[in-house]
């Protein structure tokens, strides 16, 4: 096995790793596609970083939804929590076999396993009353009323494209198997995990776990696996280089370095919009102010120079 330098890293997947959402979403594309995204999880193991990936499972649970809907009347109905358990073993099986011939190719000796995790919410937070999450097909007028009378669905309107199911995303609070998750990072083991948010799930009155039909965010869930395991570095893989003030305008600004407390500011000043970089900033700021030591955003293409410092954006402590 490759000697550890007893540095940890979390490294988080975007969507866009698996599926992009310009080209056909066959399961060849979607290898190819994880085969493409994993060159700094291999450098990283290559430099001796114990590391555990996380990945999102957006397009990936709509579809698996899409089927239940398809197969309605015909095959059992499958809950979302369920869904998300199925999807984060599938994407858990490409990420895994693909690093797993990688490593192999270029004489890495480090294993590699999927954990399918579960993440303990609140069943009282604030999101279960008041869904927000859009997930699935989009809905007409009279399709959004039928289905939220005949399947209790909560419908909303997503911009001008019409209704949409929501659903809820309650905050992480703790992960389930974050001592075995540990033990086998610490061991030189590379550990998938919390993929998709994990599988949502609450205790009850006599402390069993239940689940919940709702969606864990990624990165949400990213800091809590990070902070769990005592990682130093958190990497968020997205679609963008670096983070942008003013994104999309003439007076678009790309950032190296943010604070945490230009971060929050930025963020109260509705630079960072909630269906695209807010989330990520929200984590990026819980994870520094968690102890974390090093938070970069930045693209899986430029993941590598990111590392090394000539690329993505870093948040730092105030």
């Amino acid at each position: 096995m490759a000697t550890l330098d007893g540095k940890t890293a979390v490294v988080a997947l975007g969507g866009n790793a698996i599926t992009h959402p310009d080209i056909k979403d066959t399961i060849t594309q979607q290898f190819k596609n994880t085969r493409d995204s994993i060159d700094c999880i291999v450098g990283l193991a290559r430099a001796g970083y114990k590391i555990a990936i996380s990945h999102g499972n957006g397009p990936q649970v709509g579809n698996a939804i899409l089927r239940v809907e398809l197969a309605r009347g015909k095959a059992p109905i499958l809950p979302l929590g369920i869904c998300v358990a199925d999807t984060e073993g599938g994407i858990g099986y490409m990420i895994e076999q693909s690093l797993q011939n990688r490593l192999k190719e270029e004489g890495v000796d480090r294993p590699v396993v999927t954990i399918i995790t579960q993440v303990i919410v609140d069943k009282d937070d604030p999101q279960i009353a008041d869904p927000s999450k859009f997930i699935g097909q989009f809905y007409t007028d009279e399709e959004a009323k039928t289905f939220g009378s005949e399947r209790g669905w909560i419908m909303k309107k997503d911009a001008n494209r019409g209704w949409r199911r929501v659903v809820p995303s309650p905050q992480p609070l703790s992960i389930v198997a974050s001592k075995t998750i540990k033990t086998l990072v610490d061991s030189g083991t590379i550990v998938i995990a919390a993929g998709g948010g994990g599988i949502p799930a609450y205790l009850d009155e006599n402390g069993r776990l239940e689940g919940l039909d709702a969606v864990v965010d990624k990165d949400l869930a990213s800091v809590v696996l990070a902070r769990e395991i005592s990682s130093e570095m958190l990497l968020i893989l997205t679609s963008v280089d670096r983070v942008s003030l003013n994104f999309g305008t003439k007076d678009e600004k790309p950032i190296d370095t943010m604070t945490v407390a230009e971060a929050e500011r930025y963020l109260a000043e509705g630079q960072f919009p909630p269906g695209s970089m807010g989330p990520k900033i929200k984590a990026a700021i819980q994870f520094v102010k968690n102890g974390g030591k090093e938070l970069i955003i930045t693209s899986i293409e430029n993941s590598g120079l990111a590392i090394s410092g000539e690329s993505g954006t870093r948040i730092t402590p105030n």
